[in-house]
């Protein structure tokens, strides 16, 4: 097999980027035991949190994009979540077909239960860690995000 050959940063990011692919797994299964009495999963609550972290309702596409996934799971997802009277759908006075979708009275109170929960939770995962370095990997991850996204600028070789 022929050896491929990294830069010292290309192989940093790679050790990076397998620890994050093992990170997000031990995350989904954390946050889905702490919210499970809620009735909620990692996924349900992460749409929960593109919701309220929207300006104004957003039709279920705006959402997946901001979420970065695909459209046909936020989908599903949120069927899940109106089945359950955590969320609703307004008519979109700017498209006929793709309804606004807004949280319930019941979808707010459980997205606060589920916060309540996560306050105690990060506040002891965090215990010992620097702000400094986790605001350093946060800038981090944000301009690989980016360079993925396509604002960024990314040299490709030839």
């Amino acid at each position: 097999m022929k050896k491929v050959l990294r830069t010292p940063e290309g192989d940093a990011l790679t050790d990076l980027m397998l620890d994050l692919f093992r990170l997000d797994s031990l995350l989904l299964t954390a946050g889905d035991r702490l919210v499970a009495s809620l009735g909620l999963t990692s996924a349900r609550w992460q749409v929960l949190g593109a919701i309220v972290a929207a300006e104004r309702p957003q039709p279920v596409a705006w959402i997946a994009r901001d979420l970065g996934g695909n459209r046909q799971n936020v989908q599903r997802i949120i069927n899940d979540l109106r089945k359950e009277e955590l969320v609703a759908f307004e008519v979109n006075p700017h498209h006929r077909r793709a309804q606004l979708v807004v949280l319930t009275e019941k979808g707010r109170r459980t997205f606060t239960a589920a916060m309540e929960l996560q306050a105690p939770w990060i506040n002891d995962l965090s215990d010992g860690l620097s702000v400094k370095d986790l605001r350093t990997v946060h800038r981090v991850a944000r301009s690989l995000r980016d360079r993925l996204e396509g604002n960024g600028e990314v040299v490709e070789s030839v």
